[in-house]
């Protein structure tokens, strides 16, 4: 590809729901989640160059080496092309619009369109990578497939649902991240005293998981990392005040989202909640508040706006659209 630039986008996700419904015998969570595309994006900018990958991000807070999982999925590409030695003969550049550390898979979707890229500039076989996807992150296989999907075990195992109805969303990023890890550490130690009492997932678990609704709301995480951080209720409850017909934390947060009928409605409850956005109290090194808008978007825009090939998975799981009975 020398001379060559092209580009690729890697769109955020929300989780309609999430819950925990156990622990792993790998020690993993076990989970029953709802994953929903939205329209908010990062950028992935591909360039030939002479010597050894780079990695440039223009976010200084997001790291630009082996620890980034845009370089992992490049090494994993680069493996499944069959290439021996230091990578090389390409570098990216990430531009970041999906917030860090906020719970809507900024890294896990940068890493599936690294793969999807590097997987076509080094020739790597497309079901190889694939398979590979969940070892970098467990959202990775998601962003593989995009619009409303369920997703059990780590989040890894995927069955699409019927496409969620047209929505705007409004996103609050409160002025502070919440670490993945540290978050389902206080689901341990709030539900069981601690992570080693945690009782592992049954087959009778697993029942409840493929027979319960894939769509029942909630968030397990929400409530755990609210009591350390109580602007996350706070947000929740205005959005809701605001006419959102469903509002929740995303994932381990600590972005809040909420789901509204027209646009005009989204912008006035982000508008409402930007008032007094500058944080004048509160620890050292949070951030302003910032606020953003932007849609739902299905599994075929998903797929268009991803550059990703209309492909199945498993079959689908449900027939019916999350929120709808």
């Amino acid at each position: 590809m020398a001379g060559n630039l092209f580009t690729v986008r890697a769109p955020a996700k929300i989780n309609l729901s999430l819950h925990v419904v156990g622990i792993r015998g790998d020690g993993c969570h076990e989970l029953r989640t709802v994953f929903q595309s939205i329209a908010l994006h990062d950028t992935l900018t591909i360039r030939a160059r002479r010597g050894p990958f780079a990695l440039l991000c223009d976010d200084p807070a997001c790291p630009a080496d082996a620890t980034n999982l845009v370089w992992r999925a490049a090494e994993r590409a680069w493996a499944a092309a069959g290439r021996r030695g230091t990578m090389r003969g390409v570098e990216i550049h990430l531009a970041k619009r999906i917030p860090i550390q906020a719970g809507l898979g900024g890294g896990s979707s940068d890493a599936a369109a690294a793969l999807r890229a590097l997987g076509s500039v080094w020739r790597a076989d497309d079901r190889a990578l694939r398979e590979m996807a969940a070892s970098i992150g467990a959202d990775v296989p998601y962003f593989l497939e995009g619009g409303t999907v369920l997703g059990l075990d780590r989040g890894d195992r995927l069955y699409p649902l019927v496409d969620h109805g047209a929505a705007w969303v409004a996103l609050v990023l409160p002025g502070f991240g919440v670490s993945t890890a540290e978050a389902f550490r206080w689901w341990d130690e709030e539900n069981s005293g601690g992570p080693d009492k945690v009782r592992p997932a049954s087959l009778e678990d697993a029942g409840r998981t493929l027979s319960g609704p894939a769509s029942e709301p909630g968030n397990d995480l929400q409530d755990v990392v609210a009591a350390r951080h109580p602007e996350i209720v706070r947000i929740v409850g205005a959005l809701r005040r605001a006419g959102a017909s469903h509002a929740a934390m995303s994932g381990s947060g600590s972005a809040v989202f909420g789901l509204f009928a027209s646009r005009r409605l989204a912008d006035v409850a982000t508008r409402a909640l930007s008032k007094g956005a500058g944080v004048t109290a509160g620890p050292a090194g949070r951030r302003p508040r910032r606020v953003f808008v932007t849609r739902i978007v299905n599994r075929a825009a998903y797929q268009r706006l991803a550059a990703i090939r209309a492909h199945r998975i498993n079959l689908p799981f449900a027939s019916r659209r999350p929120g709808h009975s």
